[in-house]
């Protein structure tokens, strides 16, 4: 008996004395990860975390969850960091995140104590894991301009002219860098100020003083800008472009006087610009002595308006009349009958526009015809300086040989031709375009005409008729889209297309209507979201642009719009026309209007503003509205008999 108490004894020393080894032996952490990445406890610096940091801690035995609190810690100096912590379905791993996003470029102390236990008693062996959390990224998150957010637009565009922008960001923006940060550069940038909220995060970014209108301005963000947290920001910058100001910048009249004002300004660039010696126009309003002959057939026309509007007095006009009449016709050095492109004011000569186009020129020769002619039909033959005038004009239109332009009787007519090049140039006339007064012209002439086959197996055998529709509007003759309107300008400047029809029908009024119209529904569709364009401003033809000069069209549309191409259709389209001669006068006449009518172009987005005038863009602006008004120049023209003897010849009825 004594035996068996003794070996009972016995073995429950056994039993505590294993009780005991197992509670004395530590709880084992197997294994650390930070986010994906495995991490050693070896005491060395963990660098790279980032601020929102998830850790899994492995253990060899399920944890005792009421420990985890007290025995896994993180610091930040002597600053205790909140955490969350979740255990898995085995209790063997502590999942631990901050309950707040950790700082930015910041070391931090993990530390597992003693206090943690596995749910069998054991403890852990006290240990530290340092790391550093990496400098993090700010983001600018909306840019709130007019309540939409534009931070991904290409552009920005309509900007208040008192600037608001509202910024918003990732992180909490150090304010001091915020302000070295912006920079706002551009024409008159005014102070600015800020307003901070929702934790400096958004920051409201308003202007003292208004920004110019539609104009451009370089918005930056730069990468000095900080968090207060100290995280980095990649930087920002775009252009923005400012609103309209629909403000007038000019006195409101009626419209008849607005016409008028219009009329009488552009006038002043065939008169008081005209050279000092011929009275012809000069080419551009910096060209000196270079006269265009185009421009100066549109000027001959601009006198019997300036004399019906009360510009100038008839004799005013007669006598200017006289001194460009003679010069064409006795100073103008003529090729066959055909002026230059160019030629000096002061001496006639020819000035060769381009190395070879050193001779005639038929289709600017037609210009001045047409001028010739139309200024004819408003002379008197009763008054003794005015027949002079007449026998004079005769004279110089039976001299231009037209046949001779067909290049040894072929059944086209050549644009060119020079004393020095002959042919070289080489350059058939062939429609639709600009030259339909060309094959008219020739074929008025008493002296040099053209047989109806050079009309239509030359005029009419290029990209003539179309037929199809553009912007739901038929285009009946011409490339697609119409090209540039001064296609449907320059001809019609005395060729009245009102009742108009071709020897196969073509019906020029809807031609010239539609063209237009196409134009201008080009612009208001605006495909390649050009700024500027509006219902209100349109128009595209040859003109100068911010990189030179180039024939502007729906199919080049370079954002470049040329006033000459609404003003000048106003016979077509005037509802719209009138439109855009109120924009371009009213909303931009500070930019655009100067001291012989509108400038040559503009193109808002490159911020470039013409400062030139043109004269074959300014005579179509000034004939144009006059047409529209009173028919001034269709009916002279139209009232020629050689005129009508040459639309017959050709097959047109009208």
């Amino acid at each position: 008996m004594r035996y068996s108490i003794l070996s009972l004894l016995f073995v429950c020393l056994v039993l505590i004395a294993c009780d005991k080894d197992e509670t004395a032996s530590p709880l084992l952490l197997e294994s650390i990860y930070i986010n994906s990445e495995s991490v050693n406890f070896d005491g060395s610096l963990v660098s790279g975390v980032t601020i929102t940091p998830i850790i899994r801690l492995s253990f060899s035995e399920a944890i005792d969850e009421a420990t985890i609190i007290s025995g896994v810690q993180l610091w930040n100096n002597q600053q205790e960091i909140g955490l969350n912590h979740a255990l898995s379905s085995d209790n063997k791993t502590v999942s631990i995140t901050p309950v707040n996003k950790l700082k930015t470029s910041t070391e931090y102390l993990l530390r597992i104590n003693d206090e943690l236990k596995s749910i069998g008693g054991r403890s852990f062996e006290n240990q530290e894991l340092r790391f550093r959390t990496v400098q993090g990224e700010m983001k600018l998150q909306s840019i709130i301009i007019n309540g939409t957010d534009v931070l991904n637009e290409n552009m920005i565009t309509d900007v208040p002219l008192t600037l608001e922008i509202t910024l918003q960001f990732s992180e909490p923006v150090k304010r001091s860098s915020f302000q070295n940060a912006l920079h706002i550069t551009g024409n008159n940038v005014p102070d600015l100020s800020f307003v901070y909220s929702d934790n400096d995060q958004t920051i409201q970014v308003t202007s003292a003083a208004e920004l110019r209108y539609l104009s451009k301005y370089d918005f930056t963000i730069q990468k000095s800008l900080e968090s207060v947290d100290g995280a980095i920001f990649e930087g920002y910058a775009k252009q923005v472009f400012t609103a309209l100001d629909a403000s007038d910048k000019f006195p409101r009249v009626s419209d008849e006087q607005l016409l008028t004002l219009v009329q009488q300004q552009t006038f002043k660039y065939f008169w008081d610009f005209g050279h000092p010696v011929s009275g012809l126009s000069r080419e551009r309003n910096t060209s000196g002595n270079t006269v265009a002959s185009g421009a100066s057939g549109f000027g001959l026309m601009t006198i019997p308006v300036g004399i019906e509007r009360g510009f100038i007095t008839r004799s005013e006009g007669i006598e200017r009349l006289s001194i460009m009449i003679n010069f064409l016709g006795d100073q103008a050095q003529r090729f066959h009958g055909a002026w230059s492109h160019w030629l000096n004011g002061e001496t006639g000569q020819a000035i060769a526009f381009s190395e070879k186009d050193n001779g005639g020129d038929l289709v600017e020769t037609s210009f001045v015809a047409m001028g010739l002619t139309t200024v004819r039909q408003y002379l008197n033959e009763g008054n003794e300086e005015e027949k002079i005038l007449i026998d004079k004009i005769n004279s110089i239109l039976t001299g231009i040989e037209w046949d001779w332009y067909r290049q040894g009787n072929k059944n086209v007519l050549y644009w060119h031709w020079s004393p020095d090049y002959a042919w070289e140039m080489n350059h058939p006339v062939r429609g639709w375009n600009e030259a339909l007064i060309t094959y008219v012209m020739a074929a008025t002439s008493t002296t040099h005409s053209i047989p109806k086959e050079v009309y239509t197996e030359g005029w009419k055998s290029g990209q003539y008729t179309n037929g199809r529709q553009f912007y739901d509007i038929t285009l009946p003759l011409g490339p697609d889209y119409g090209g540039p309107l001064f296609f449907e300008q320059y001809t019609f400047l005395g060729l009245d297309p009102r009742n108009l029809k071709g020897d196969a029908g073509e019906d020029y009024w809807q031609q010239v209507v539609n063209h237009t119209l196409i134009n201008r529904e080009h612009c208001v569709r605006n495909p390649n979201n050009h700024l500027g364009y509006s219902a209100n401003c349109w128009g595209l033809t040859a003109s100068d642009n911010h990189d030179g000069y180039s024939a502007h069209s729906p199919s080049n549309d370079l954002g470049v719009i040329t006033p000459t191409a609404s003003l000048s259709s106003f016979p077509f389209t005037p509802e719209q026309s009138k439109a855009a001669l109120e924009h371009f006068y009213y909303q931009l006449g500070d930019r655009i209007w100067g001291p012989y009518g509108f400038y040559d172009a503009f193109n808002v987005q490159e911020e470039w503003y013409a400062t030139s005038n043109i004269g074959i863009d300014q005579g179509p602006i000034l004939l144009m509205i006059e047409n529209h008004r009173s028919g001034l120049l269709w009916n002279l023209f139209m009232s020629a008999p050689e005129v009508k003897q040459g639309l017959n010849n050709l097959g047109f009825t009208y």
